[in-house]
């Protein structure tokens, strides 16, 4: 039987993260025993390792589910390989450094009833100043042109129904846009408060040269196409 829940981490050399991140999350559902689930954990290429912690990991529980990328193709592309992959009627996502909590997946979970996706925001975002700053100057600027309406697109904790995988390109960057290609699919969007800690191993894979120009460009892009988006609505019985 399928799983009720899925979550999907995306890992790129966060060996000394894999263990406590999947000790959290089965602690999560530990409370929520009427909820299944599986945990999709792809590893982007990583040259550390994180590929052996992940498959002895899967040898000892089953509902964890490996899935390797021959190469390091970046956290977008990581995190819609795990959607596409996913059975559970709701997904979840987390980034792989322990910065989001698992815990704040019930209360997403309730949102879900009523809206098609759930963004999280960090209300106490810690990390560096520099960090901090680059992100609410991007959002900003990112929300002033795509009016999708969220506070905080880089937060990786968010909660889908399965049908919004069918609106999500596979295009680099495409994961800070996730709210802007629902939004444009007509699906409704909630925010939701998340916990956010500092990170206490492994490095940040993102600065402010791989972020700003990159950003720029795509946002470029992006506004272009939900602009261009078309909503295909076939009448019942029809294929």
């Amino acid at each position: 039987m399928d799983p009720r829940i899925s979550v999907i981490v995306p890992f790129y050399n966060e060996e000394s993260n894999v263990l406590p991140l999947a000790a959290e999350i089965r602690a999560v559902f530990e409370r929520l025993d009427d909820h299944s689930f599986e945990c999709i954990f792809v590893n982007d290429g990583s040259s550390d390792g994180t590929r052996r912690a992940l498959d002895a990991l899967a040898e000892r529980d089953p509902r964890i589910r490996p899935i390797h990328l021959r190469q390091n193709s970046g956290q977008s592309a990581a995190i819609i390989t795990g959607l596409r992959r996913a059975r559970g009627a709701f997904l979840f996502t987390l980034d792989g450094d322990l910065q989001n909590d698992p815990a704040d997946i019930p209360a997403m979970l309730e949102r879900l009833d009523t809206h098609d996706c759930v963004c999280g925001y960090r209300a106490n975002r810690r990390d560096t100043w520099v960090r901090r700053l680059s992100s609410k100057v991007a959002n900003a600027v990112r929300n002033a042109i795509l009016h999708d309406g969220i506070r905080d697109a880089g937060c990786g904790s968010k909660g889908f129904r399965r049908h919004c995988v069918h609106h999500l390109m596979p295009f680099n960057g495409s994961h800070r846009f996730i709210a802007a290609q629902l939004r444009a699919a007509g699906m409704s969007i909630a925010e939701y408060p998340v916990n956010h800690r500092p990170r206490e191993h492994g490095q940040s894979k993102y600065g402010i040269n791989n972020r700003l120009w990159r950003g720029i460009y795509d946002l470029i892009g992006v506004g272009w196409l939900t602009r261009r988006y078309v909503i295909i609505e076939a009448e019942p019985g029809e294929e």
